[in-house]
């Protein structure tokens, strides 16, 4: 596919109709607690042009942290005071933690938000970065910034459903690793929902 067929496909896929996801879409009926809130949260599902197609910025989160250490991750986090909404928090997000220019990005729109195990409702900003940046991991949070090409994120036969014990359950989920990279949870429903929108 060329990258002008690439680029078109992400341009409709705002668009195309489509449910919510969340981490317990594999897992069937989940009790969940009455009254729950959650969070709101932005993650930048950014593509950079390449002479050979379309590339998807990933990062791999450092070790050392609390929450989800190691794991492959989009850039984004949850929305602060100061942010207008879940756009401008994954914006600011994508500059702190990989040292992106927001206005080397067009927005090309939003897909349904996801909800995850932690209490995050994530909306998947889609976007693609025109202008090149040297990319820079923000210190203690990013251990590694990396690409992985757009045929391979958005082909859904790329996608296979693992499991583990999560809470004395056995938890499935999404994965399409990449090389060294384990891309697996939050971030592997996330892509493969835009991959099906890509069809």
């Amino acid at each position: 596919m060329a990258v002008s067929d690439q680029i078109a496909a992400l341009r409709r896929a705002p668009h195309i109709a489509g449910a919510p996801s969340s981490d317990f879409d594999l897992n069937g009926p989940t009790p969940l607690p009455e009254g729950r809130k959650l969070r709101a949260a932005g993650v930048l599902i950014g593509f950079a042009p390449r002479c050979d197609g379309l590339e998807l910025l990933l990062t791999k989160r450092a070790s050392h942290l609390k929450h989800h250490p190691g794991q492959i991750a989009f850039p984004g986090g949850k929305v602060d005071a100061g942010d207008a909404d879940e756009v401008a928090a994954a914006l600011r997000e994508a500059r702190e933690e990989v040292g992106l220019p927001s206005d080397h990005v067009e927005v090309l729109g939003t897909l349904p938000p996801h909800e995850t195990v932690t209490g995050f409702s994530v909306t998947p900003v889609l976007a693609l970065i025109h202008t090149p940046f040297d990319p820079v991991p923000e210190p203690g949070e990013v251990e590694e910034i990396f690409y992985t090409p757009y045929h391979h994120v958005m082909t859904p036969a790329r996608y296979s459903v693992q499991g583990r014990r999560w809470r004395g359950q056995k938890r499935l989920y999404y994965t399409v690793p990449y090389g060294p990279y384990y891309i697996w949870g939050a971030t592997a429903r996330m892509l493969r929902a835009l991959a099906e929108r890509t069809q």
